[in-house]
Formats: structure tokens, C-alpha cells, sequence
């Protein structure tokens, strides 16, 4: 059990730190940024694109990249107005 919450933390900052490199975009908050746009972003792409392709950590990989995408670029517009 420990290891699965482990290793989905693992697999979600991969994915969100995918996911900032393909924008071309800082996330804020580092290390920590990137596990939660990977946790939530999977959780979002995973809502929208259901579950298919390669699954990972829990993780369906290509829907997972696709949410995270989706939610860094939500989070910039909204930083981006806050400025």
C-alpha cells in the first residue's frame, strides 16, 4: 500500500514534469508542482479521455500527459491574470 502511494507519486511528477517540458513551462512549486499537475492532471485526463492506453503507476500514460497539459496550461492563464 505504502509503495503504490510511493510509486503514483513518482509516476505524477513525471508526468508533470513531461508535461512542463513539452509547453515549455515552469511549474510553480518545483518538485512538488509537478507531482500534483501529474496527480491531478491524470486524474482530469483520465475523467475527460477515459482510460486507455499504457497504464503506469495507475496511470493511463497518454490521457494522464494530455490533463496534465490541459491543467498547467489553465494554471499560466490564471497566474497570468493575477499579474
Amino acid at each position: 500500500m505504502v509503495l503504490s502511494f510511493i510509486w503514483s507519486l513518482i509516476v505524477g511528477g513525471i508526468i508533470g514534469w513531461l508535461a512542463g517540458l513539452v509547453l515549455g513551462k515552469d511549474i510553480p512549486g518545483g518538485v512538488i508542482g509537478n507531482i500534483i499537475a501529474g496527480l491531478i492532471g491524470g486524474w482530469l485526463g483520465k475523467l475527460i479521455l477515459g482510460s486507455w492506453g499504457p497504464v503506469i503507476g495507475g496511470f493511463p500514460i497518454i490521457p494522464s500527459m494530455i490533463g496534465a497539459i490541459i491543467l498547467i496550461i489553465i494554471i499560466s492563464l490564471i497566474l497570468r491574470l493575477l499579474r
